[in-house]
C-alpha cells in the first residue's frame, strides 16, 4: 500500500545502468511526499527504511518504461499482460501486445526490454535493502527482529524476479538445467562504479544454478519473515511467511521435485485428509465465493501475496490491469479479450461461476467480445495484481500428488477448487476423471484466467506430453466476431504452433544490456 511517497535513489537498474561513469545512471522511485534519500541516508533512520522498503513495493508495481511515466513493470499489469500474451487464451485486438503476441519481438522491442530492465531495477532495490538493513542492524538503527521482516520482504521479491526472468529468457528446467544458461543471479547492491564493475564480470550461469540460487532466498526468507501482518490489507500487499513457502510450491513445481512441492504445501495444510483445507500459518483457505478475491482484493483469507496499486501511484492508462482487459462498455480499452476457443472450451462448463461471474460479454462497439471481468477499478487503475492465492498452491500440490501416485488426495485438492465453482452437481466426487493430470492442468486455465500464469505453465511443460509443444497456436483478432462467442465454436487458429526448438522460444536478451555487459554478448541466446 503506498500510502507515503518518495524519492528513492537507487543505482543500476538493469546491466544498462551499469555504466561505470554510474552517476549518468541514476534512477528515482517515487512514492508520496516527496524526500530524497540516497542508498546511504536511506539507512540512518527506522522511519526511512520504511520508506525505502516502500520504495521497492513500488518498483514492482509500477517501474517505468522506456526511462518514463510508469507502465507497470515488472509486477503491475504488465507481468499479467505479457504472461497471457505469451500464451493462447486471450486474443491481442490491438498494438499494445502485438509484438508480444504474434512472436515478432526482437532485441530492442519495448516490451521485452522493459520487463527485463525493471526486473533487475527490482533486483537492484532489494540487494540494496537487503544490504542496507544489515548495514542498520550493525549501527544499531533496527535491531535484528525488526530488520528480519524488511531483509525477507526484498529476498522475496528478489526470488519472485529471478523467476520470472527464468521463465521468459531461459529454457525450462525439463531441459538440461545444469547445461542451458540461466540468467544472472543479481545479490550485490549496486550503488558504486565498483559494484557495477563487478555486475558487468557476472555470467548468466546454469537454470539449475539460479533455480538453486532463488530457493536459497526463499528459505531464509521463510526463517524470517512473519506469519501475519498487522492489517489485512498488509497481509497481502506485504510478503510473509506464508508467500514464501506459496512460492516454493511453483518453483517446485518447475523443477518436476514432486515431493518438494508436497513437502512445503502441507505447511499450508494441504496434506488434510479432506476439505475445507486451511493454512495454519497466515489463516490462509479458499474463499466459498471465486469472485471474492477479485472483488475484495484488500481484505481476503485467500489472497497470499498481491502487488498492491494505489489512484494516486499507479501504472496509468497505459498499464492498469482493467484498462488493458477490459471492454469499452465499462471504460476499458477492448486491448485484449478472452479466445473464444478458450471460452467455448468443453471443459469450461457454461454454468462455472467463473464464467458467469468473471467474464463479460460485450454486446455494442466494434469489439463485441468476451472479457475478464476480474479487474474493475476502470478509470482509478488501482486493482491488486494477484501473484499468489491459495488456489494456486492446491493446485499446484494436487498435481504434484498425482505424479507421486497419490490421487485421492489429488482430487481432494482439486475438487476444493473445483467444486466451489462448478457446484456439486458437477463435481468429479470420489471417482477421478480418466486423465487426472489433464483435469488438474484444465483446472489451472480456468482459475487462473486473465492472471499472467498461462506463459508459466507453456513453458514448464514444453517437453511434456500436456504442453502445447512450444509457443500455442493463437487466433488473431480478424477471425473474431460476436457470433463466434457461442458457447461451442471452436476457430482453427490463424497463427500456428512455433516450436519449443525455434529460437523465438526464448526472448532475447535486450541489446541495451548486451551494449553495457561484455561478458553477456557471448551468452545470447541462440538465434538472436
Amino acid at each position: 500500500m503506498f500510502k507515503t511517497k518518495i524519492k528513492y535513489k537507487i543505482f543500476g537498474a538493469s546491466l544498462l545502468a551499469l555504466c561505470l561513469s554510474f552517476s549518468s545512471c541514476e534512477k528515482f522511485t517515487e512514492l508520496d511526499p516527496l524526500s530524497a534519500l540516497s542508498e546511504t541516508t536511506a539507512f540512518t533512520t527506522p522511519e526511512n527504511i520504511e520508506l525505502a522498503v516502500n520504495g521497492m513495493y513500488w518498483q514492482a508495481a509500477v517501474g517505468t518504461y522506456n526511462g518514463g511515466a510508469g507502465r507497470g513493470y515488472p509486477f503491475g499489469g504488465a507481468s499479467i499482460e505479457q504472461g497471457e500474451m505469451r500464451g493462447e487464451d486471450m486474443v491481442n485486438l490491438q498494438a499494445f501486445f502485438q509484438i508480444t503476441y504474434q512472436n515478432t519481438y526482437n532485441v530492442t522491442s519495448a516490451n521485452n526490454v522493459n520487463h527485463w530492465e525493471q526486473l533487475y531495477a527490482l533486483i537492484n532495490q532489494c540487494n540494496v535493502i537487503i544490504e542496507g538493513v544489515d548495514g542498520a542492524v550493525s549501527a544499531g538503527v533496527l535491531s535484528a527482529e525488526v530488520a528480519n521482516p524488511y531483509k525477507g520482504e526484498a529476498l522475496f521479491l528478489r526470488a519472485l524476479s529471478h523467476h520470472e526472468l527464468l521463465i521468459h529468457f531461459a529454457r525450462p528446467y525439463a531441459d538440461n538445467p545444469t547445461s542451458n544458461l540461466g540468467v544472472p543471479y543479481r545479490t550485490i547492491a549496486i550503488t558504486s562504479a565498483a559494484a557495477a564493475s563487478e555486475a558487468n564480470a557476472l555470467e548468466r550461469g546454469t537454470v539449475a544454478d539460479a533455480y538453486a540460487k532463488l530457493l536459497a532466498d526463499l528459505d531464509e526468507a521463510e526463517n524470517i519473515l512473519p506469519a501475519t501482518r498487522s492489517s489485512a490489507a498488509a497481509r497481502i500487499s506485504r510478503a510473509t511467511k506464508g508467500a514464501a513457502i506459496a512460492l516454493k510450491t511453483r518453483i517446485k513445481l518447475h523443477q518436476a521435485d514432486y515431493k518438494g512441492v508436497i513437502a512445503e504445501g502441507a505447511k499450508l495444510g494441504t496434506d488434510a485428509s479432506s476439505a475445507p483445507f486451511q493454512s495454519s500459518i497466515g489463516g490462509f483457505r479458499l474463499e466459498a465465493d471465486p469472485t471474492t478475491p477479485f472483488l475484495s482484493y484488500t481484505n481476503n483469507v485467500e489472497s497470499i501475496f498481491s502487488v498492491a496499486q494505489s489512484i494516486a501511484s499507479n501504472g496509468g492508462v497505459n498499464g492498469a490491469i482493467s484498462g488493458m482487459l477490459g471492454p469499452s462498455a465499462l471504460n476499458g480499452r477492448d486491448l485484449v479479450a478472452i479466445s473464444p476457443n478458450f471460452y467455448n472450451i468443453d471443459f469450461w462448463l457454461a454454468d462455472d461461476v467463473r464464467k458467469k461471474e468473471l467474464t463479460y460479454k460485450q454486446s455494442a462497439g466494434d469489439r463485441p467480445f468476451v472479457y475478464t471481468y476480474k479487474f474493475r477499478k476502470y478509470g482509478d487503475n488501482d486493482d491488486w495484481n494477484p501473484i499468489l492465492r491459495y488456489s494456486e498452491v492446491l493446485l499446484n500440490v494436487a498435481e504434484a500428488y498425482a505424479y507421486d501416485g497419490n490421487d485421492a488426495q489429488a482430487l481432494r485438492l482439486l475438487n476444493a477448487v473445483r467444486d466451489r465453482a462448478v457446484g456439486a452437481a458437477n463435481s468429479f466426487g470420489a471417482t477421478a476423471p480418466s486423465d487426472l493430470k489433464k483435469a488438474i492442468y484444465n483446472e489451472r486455465r480456468i482459475e487462473f484466467s486473465a492472471e499472467g500464469k498461462r506463459w508459466g505453465d507453456v513453458h514448464r511443460l514444453a517437453l511434456s506430453p500436456y504442453g502445447t509443444g512450444g509457443i500455442p497456436a493463437k487466433v488473431l483478432p480478424q477471425q473474431l466476431s460476436s457470433a463466434v462467442y457461442d458457447g461451442s465454436t471452436i476457430l482453427t487458429p490463424a497463427q500456428a504452433v512455433v516450436a519449443y526448438s525455434e529460437y523465438v522460444f526464448l526472448w532475447p536478451i535486450p541489446q541495451s544490456e548486451l551494449d553495457a555487459n561484455p561478458v553477456l554478448r557471448g551468452q545470447q541466446n541462440p538465434g538472436w
